[in-house]
């Protein structure tokens, strides 16, 4: 069945635009995954907007690559680009501080604590005391646009400092301009070298009343006003990756007047909007923050990137314009492939033609689908070919509104491309450890991901020929399998295994493996479950293997062993993307009643409400994603599968916003102790199987679990 997906997520949306919606952002906590090595983004935005306007903080370390963490109060400036979750630092660009006084121009020059007992964060609003400078700093946003609102306290010396030079962590300024326009605007640019290698961010910054003076220091602006005791100042900052007239178009767009107030309500508006697309029945108030703040952190990003007029700057560095669709960027693939992505193509229908036709574009402005894409620049970030897994999710799912020729090219000459380790694996059918590829497994592995979703694209296209080439490509895991020791292991190009061997050990970004170890990456076939059962000898063999993945003791190896293998449960680690389909397998093993008691542990042990309530970075929401699809009942294990796998729900009853209505999932008789599955009925009739076919979600109707407490096999 093919379901005209554009017209029917318009409907949808104008259908829920009728009527006032509950406040769903009311109950996010912003500040879960704060602390820990979470790396979330706290302050004010708008979903999936460009700018994320919140505070930055002085450290440039890992836990800071948001820019903030719960452990530390400093602030160096509030800041329009921010990530949400990542491994790597970056952006943090046109960080804006309010000063009393004489300052130095620095990081460490302007930075205040903060009043974190009075800080209010929410997704759409964001306000703290600096003490330092007795200045109350409150924020919202549109899609492009920042805006400030600045409380002083009585002093003959007040401004309000541009700093262009202090990016994220591992980024730099390479090039900076501010100068004044009247006596009530700033324009200008910060382009930067970092993880993004030739980020470029152009502004345009508007006063709610003239300054008296500008004095440019270096990468830096003093903006001097005359104020009296308890002023406000408000400033509207648009930003734009293509130019400052893009910039000031965007702010004329979106921003015209100076109604704080009117624009925190149409931000809050918009999230609940779009938290309202999933609804729970829950009386515990815990689950309920702890669920809304989930989806909210899967609507972060990916960031809208165009200006209103539709232009964009491309991965070429040319300036394109689009006059039918938005561009996207932030895809963190290597995570979100695996649960964001998915569960983008269930509750966010209208927003996946966009996202296919700019990955298309990407295609043709660098030569390949988008690894790591970020601000317009291909970071190549991670393993493998995730961008392929993707775009091909989406053909299989039969989304219209794009050239699925065009797009079927792209993931071809993707796969096809001879570098990243593809070469090597083209030429000996494996990549062996010995011809000097780091990361060899992990990149072979998630290649064969990639083969697999490949396969089932050209099978949807009719392209058999295709499909036999690359469905045997994806069976390359098996040349790293070791029968004597049941593991996943680094091979040499003469058939010998790499020694020695510790399945404990791990090297971070730096052996076979990638933030990862065996035990995790054994299991890292989501393509083919039914060769790996094969390998095995039955699917009773495999899940006592399994067993011992959970029942392994729950420690890492090696010096430098990575800090991304985390949020553990014997060797299971839950705080890493590689593993997160793993639980699933009970369920395709016939052994569904295991599944239900390891999601259920990791629902209940792995995710809640404080600072340090995830377990690993939220990774631009694959972290949270995996919780609000698994706390629904099911999951996409397969590569561009179209199945949703079943393990355990966590609600009594939840109604998902789809093209087709909604889908209604309730679980009768679910309590602590009744939380394995009896039977499923989809619309009133028995549903024999183990899982919901995309086709079936997205059509709308009932799904109705019978919860027991009887371990049993219902398909």
């Amino acid at each position: 069945m093919k379901l005209k997906f554009a017209a029917s997520a318009v409907l949808l949306a104008t259908a829920f635009s009728c009527s006032a919606p509950e406040d769903y952002a009311g109950y996010v906590d912003t500040k879960i995954g704060s602390g820990g090595h979470g790396h979330v983004f706290v302050g004010a935005s708008v979903p999936f907007g460009l700018v994320q306007l919140g505070p930055t903080s002085i450290p440039q370390q890992w836990d800071w690559c948001s820019g903030y963490h719960d452990s530390d109060s400093t602030v160096i400036g509030f800041s329009h680009t921010h990530l949400e979750g990542t491994g790597i630092g970056d952006l943090f660009d046109i960080t804006v501080m309010p000063v009393t006084g004489s300052v130095e121009y620095s990081r460490e020059g302007l930075w205040s604590y903060a009043d974190r007992s009075r800080e209010v964060a929410e997704p759409d609003y964001y306000s703290v005391p600096l003490l330092r400078y007795d200045i109350l700093a409150e924020m919202t946003a549109t899609s492009r646009v920042g805006f400030h609102r600045y409380t002083f306290p009585a002093s003959d010396s007040t401004a309000i400092v541009f700093d262009l030079e202090n990016g994220g962590c591992w980024d730099k300024a390479t090039d900076t301009r501010i100068e004044a326009e009247g006596n009530d605007a700033l324009k200008g640019w910060r382009f930067s070298r970092g993880w993004a290698r030739n980020q470029k961010v152009f502004f345009y910054a508007k006063f709610s009343k003239p300054f008296e003076s500008v004095e440019n220091i270096g990468q830096y602006a003093r903006v001097n006003f005359d104020l009296a005791e308890g002023e406000k100042i408000m400033l509207k900052v648009a930003i734009s990756p293509v130019d400052i007239d893009g910039a000031k178009a965007n702010m004329a767009a979106e921003l015209p007047g100076w109604d704080f107030e009117k624009t925190r309500e149409a931000a809050r508006n918009a999230w609940n909007r779009e938290l309202s697309k999933i609804r729970i029945e829950t009386g515990d108030v815990d689950q309920r923050t702890i669920f809304y703040t989930a989806l909210y952190h899967t609507m972060i990003q990916p960031s809208e990137f165009c200006d209103v007029n539709g232009d964009y700057r491309g991965a070429d560095g040319d300036i394109h314009r689009n006059n039918d669709f938005k561009t996207y960027t932030t895809f963190s693939l290597w995570d979100t492939y695996r649960a964001a992505m998915p569960l983008m193509t269930v509750i966010h229908p209208e927003k996946i033609r966009d996202i296919a036709r700019t990955m298309v574009k990407i295609h043709e402005e660098q030569g390949k689908l988008p690894v790591w894409h970020l601000w317009g620049n291909e970071t190549d970030c991670m393993v493998g070919n995730p961008g392929v897994i993707a775009l091909a999710d989406i053909l299989v799912k039969d989304f219209e509104g794009f050239d699925k020729e065009l797009a079927y090219n792209a993931l071809r000459e993707s796969e096809m491309r001879p570098d990243r380790g593809q070469d090597i694996r083209m030429e000996c059918g494996f990549i062996p450890a010995d011809r000097d590829f780091n990361e060899s497994v992990a990149y072979d592995m998630e290649y064969a991901i990639a083969d697999g979703a490949m396969a089932a694209a050209a099978r949807r296209l009719g392209k058999e020929e295709d499909y036999a080439y690359f469905n045997e490509r994806s069976h390359s895991y098996r040349n790293y399998f070791d029968p004597e020791t049941l593991f996943i292991r680094g091979r040499n190009s003469d058939g010998t295994f790499v020694e020695p061997f510790n399945p404990y050990s791990s090297n971070h970004r730096a052996d076979v493996y990638c933030e990862g170890n065996a035990w995790q990456y054994t299991w890292l076939v989501p393509q083919d479950f039914d060769g790996l059962v094969t390998l095995y000898g039955s699917k009773e063999k495999l899940a006592e293997r399994l067993d011992s993945l959970f029942a392994a003791k729950n420690e890492i190896e090696g010096a430098e062993a990575s800090p991304d293998i985390s949020g553990l449960i014997g060797q299971y680690a839950h705080g890493n993307e590689p593993s997160h389909h793993i639980i699933y397998f009970y369920t395709m093993a016939g052994q569904p009643w295991k599944a239900a008691d390891k999601i259920d542990e990791v629902l209940r042990t792995l995710y809640f409400h404080d600072p340090n309530g995830l377990s690993g970075n939220e990774d631009v929401g694959q972290m949270s994603a995996w919780y609000i699809l698994s706390s629904l009942g099911m999951y996409q294990v397969e590569p561009a599968g179209a199945r949703f796998w079943f393990g355990k729900p966590s609600f009594a009853g939840a109604e998902v916003q789809v093209p087709g209505g909604s889908l209604k999932i309730r679980a009768e008789g679910l309590s602590g102790e009744t939380r394995y599955i009896q039977s499923v009925t989809l619309n009133g009739k028995n549903h024999p199987y183990p899982y919901i076919e995309f086709n079936d979600i997205v059509k709308g109707g009932e799904l109705v679990f019978r919860m027991g407490t009887e371990k049993t096999l219902w398909y």
